[in-house]
């Protein structure tokens, strides 16, 4: 498949994988937009919102939320009716399927549609040895499955290359473990997905790479919004690679560290990363990833949701 078609076909299934329409539950949040297709279609927001669950990881860390419960809070705190996991909150139960059915229910309950799975912790797919390349695939696998039990359409997992090498030799390693594990998840309809999450991965160029070397449907980008230090003392610009990354992306991460009086993100121009976004052809869901420490988490995310929204309405004129 060529590069320009591959582009293509990524924007187009992207909004149908993350931009599919929740179940109506009897209730409704600004985000879930009831009604006949006709005005379904209408009315549809440019984007929907989501809540990564690193919002509250202090919070989970510290005992004060149980994993089981995250779906759940959001929809009730925060009215968000989409979710994407953190698998460092259920590390020991990634090849437990009863618990695995259990969050699976707590989300349906809520009215809460599960995305994506944040996968920490399992080994560079770049690693320079090719054995620990092959383990950190298989290390994978696990979550690739547990993605399929709860409904998710991706996981999100890191191009780590240990550092070592040219960065044309680091970007072929990459490519080699991240094609080997989303030929496994192609099996089983599941989406891997390359974060922007520091080192090389946080060059939009180097990243846009890597996707054209795997050169796979189910191959993607989430890029993130505040995730762009390749080393101390160098940073990547935020809206270049955001740019250089939205070809390939199935999902997107609005981080948040700071806001201004006005609401606005104080580190981070929102209007123009969101009509990057937009321009892109991305009408897909755009997760809430607080990480700021001025506000606490809940209200960090309240704060984020509104900017998002504010975004969403300043610009609907203009993509509609």
């Amino acid at each position: 498949m060529s590069t320009s078609n591959r582009r293509t076909f990524l924007k187009t299934s992207a909004a149908l994988a993350v931009g599919t329409a929740l179940p109506l539950w009897g209730c409704s949040s600004s985000d879930d937009e009831p009604g006949s297709a006709e005005a379904e279609a209408s009315a549809a927001p440019l984007y929907k919102l989501s809540l990564a669950q690193w919002s509250l990881h202090r919070t989970l860390f510290d005992g004060d939320l149980d994993n089981l419960d995250f779906a759940r809070t959001a929809r009730e705190e925060f009215d968000i009716g989409a979710v994407e996991y953190v698998n460092q909150f259920f590390m020991d139960r990634a090849t437990d399927q009863q618990y695995l059915q259990k969050m699976k229910q707590r989300a349906e309950d809520a009215g809460v549609q599960s995305l994506v799975i944040m996968c920490d912790g399992e080994g560079a797919l770049g690693h320079p040895n090719s054995d620990e390349r092959t383990q950190a695939v298989e290390n994978h696998h696990k979550w690739v499955e547990a993605a399929a039990v709860l409904g998710c359409h991706s996981i999100r997992v890191n191009a780590e290359t240990e550092g070592e090498g040219t960065n044309a030799e680091q970007q072929r390693r990459a490519a080699d473990g991240l094609r080997r594990l989303t030929e496994f998840a192609a099996e089983r309809d599941i989406n891997v997905l390359v974060e922007n999450h520091g080192g090389l991965s946080s060059h939009g160029q180097w990243l846009a790479g890597v996707m054209d070397e795997v050169d796979h449907e189910r191959c993607g980008t989430l890029p993130d919004f505040g995730n762009w230090q390749i080393r101390e003392g160098e940073s990547y610009d935020p809206y270049d690679g955001v740019r250089e990354l939205m070809p390939y992306a199935k999902a997107v991460s609005a981080k948040s560290h700071v806001f201004d009086e006005q609401g606005r993100e104080a580190e981070l121009d929102y209007t123009k990363l969101m009509r990057i976004v937009l321009d892109a052809g991305y009408r897909g869901h755009v997760g809430i990833e607080y990480e700021g420490d001025e506000l606490s988490e809940r209200e960090g995310i309240r704060a984020t949701k509104q900017l998002l929204v504010d975004v969403r309405t300043q610009l609907k004129s203009e993509y509609t």
